[in-house]
């Protein structure tokens, strides 16, 4: 009996296409954004700084405070 076997493709065929960084730039600054509010939010929120009242979001990231470095207490 004859057995049908697979040949293998080139590795060229197999490396994505590079993407255009006009497709990549608003990714990135979402993301830096993104970073930035992630930043204000563990590190400056319920200080002078504050932007919301209460103790909820210090509540929300008091341990992230902590791991990061930044003092809370």
């Amino acid at each position: 009996m004859a057995e049908a076997t697979a040949l293998p493709t080139p590795a060229a065929t197999l490396v994505p296409a590079p993407i255009p960084l006009r497709q990549l730039l608003p990714w990135a600054v979402f993301g830096l954004l993104l970073a930035a509010l992630a930043i204000y939010f563990v590190g400056a929120e319920q200080g002078a700084t504050s932007l919301i009242g209460g103790h909820w979001v210090h509540e929300f990231t008091h341990d992230g405070r902590h791991l990061l470095g930044f003092p809370c207490h």
